[in-house]
């Protein structure tokens, strides 16, 4: 590969949300982490203080899934795109970059949370909820009864979404439109369908 590591054989590393954009992390790679990155699809750095290798997550379990590694014009950097297991920054934070300058002043940026992330994070709820049942979970009573019954909430949500929107109050509209989101992640859930797969999709309409 064609990358221009710098004299100490590094090459910096943006970490970004594959579905929100938003920037997560900056680390630092060499060409052993790059190959591992590539070949385990999870995120793997160089430690400039510790002088190692080490796999994001591996001790928190907040790993990076590689879904795509972008090269820059000049060929001396990388953006990964990812999809965060957790959050990037050992602060708890999603992303390291959750504070900006404001007067001179560090402040909370309170943009740190984006709205396709929101609607990924539901997503991911959702999803956990097929795999690991809670009882008394609205959610695992969907699933329970099967695609017939997911398909029909659709219809009901679909109707009280085009009654809301007749009404001058758009609180009600914004409250239906959030029930039929919520039941069409659980069939998509259900059907194995993704964000990843609908942004993908409405890409290529848009090109």
């Amino acid at each position: 590969m064609d990358i221009k590591y710098d004299e100490k054989g590094l090459v910096p590393a943006v970490a970004q949300d594959y579905i929100s954009g938003k920037v997560l992390m900056v680390a630092y790679m060499n060409e052993e982490s790059l190959r591992l990155t590539i070949e385990t699809g999870k995120a793997t750095y160089f430690s400039r203080s510790r002088q190692k290798l080490w796999v994001k997550g591996e001790h928190s379990g907040n790993f990076q899934i590689v879904k795509e590694i972008l090269v820059d014009c000049d060929e001396d950097t990388l953006i990964l795109k990812v999809d965060p297991q957790g959050p990037a920054c050992h602060t708890g934070h999603k992303t390291c970059f959750y504070r900006k300058l404001e007067g001179g002043a560090l402040v909370l940026d309170e943009s740190d949370r984006s709205s396709l992330a929101v609607l990924k994070d539901v997503y991911d709820v959702i999803a956990s909820r097929k795999e690991n049942p809670v009882e008394g979970s609205y959610t695992n009573y969907l699933f329970e009864k099967g695609i017939d019954k997911q398909l029909k909430k659709i219809g009901e949500e679909s109707a009280e979404v085009i009654i809301a929107s007749k009404n001058p109050d758009v609180g009600e509209l914004q409250y239906e439109a959030s029930d039929l989101l919520y039941h069409l992640m659980v069939v998509m859930v259900e059907r194995g369908l993704t964000w990843e797969d609908l942004c993908r999709e409405l890409e290529s309409r848009r090109k």
